[in-house]
């Protein structure tokens, strides 16, 4: 066997949850709601052009998914990207909380969280790092403090 690749990533949450995971994902990331297999329970497939790469689980009981506390083994989900200036001025527009940093070698990083509490990230090229954010700063939600 050998893995070409990645797929998809799927976000478990309650069926009530739907509505705003499919609304931040559409502002934050630009991904559409897409044919989706008729599971016996109901989610969302989020597509980024052709492929749909965030799947929405809504099949466990609400209050199951607490968003401000990480309750599963996944740690992060993490994206390669571009476009770091025009990422930024829309978390501002939607009003989503993020946290940077900028470490030598790894390039300009955005952290956040989705409404069920995944933490996301994204990497830029380091010459997209913004001048006001000096070699070395952190993210407190990477040191576990946040």
């Amino acid at each position: 066997m050998a893995i070409s690749g990645f797929q998809h990533v799927n976000i478990r949450c309650a069926e009530s949850d739907l509505p705003a995971v499919e609304k931040f994902y559409g502002e934050v990331l630009g991904l559409q709601v897409g044919s989706r297999p008729a599971f016996p329970f109901n989610g969302l497939w989020l597509y980024d052009g052709n492929d749909p790469i965030v799947h929405v689980s809504g099949r466990f009981p609400p209050g199951s998914i607490i968003a401000d506390r990480h309750n599963g083994s996944v740690d992060h989900i993490a994206f390669r990207a571009t476009g770091a200036i025009e990422f930024r001025a829309r978390l501002k527009k939607v009003g989503v909380y993020f946290e940077e940093q900028n470490i030598a070698k790894a390039g300009y990083q955005v952290f956040l969280h989705d409404p069920v509490g995944t933490k996301l990230e994204f990497n830029f090229p380091a010459t997209e790092t913004p001048p006001e954010l000096p070699s070395g700063t952190r993210a407190e939600m990477q040191l576990g403090k946040a």
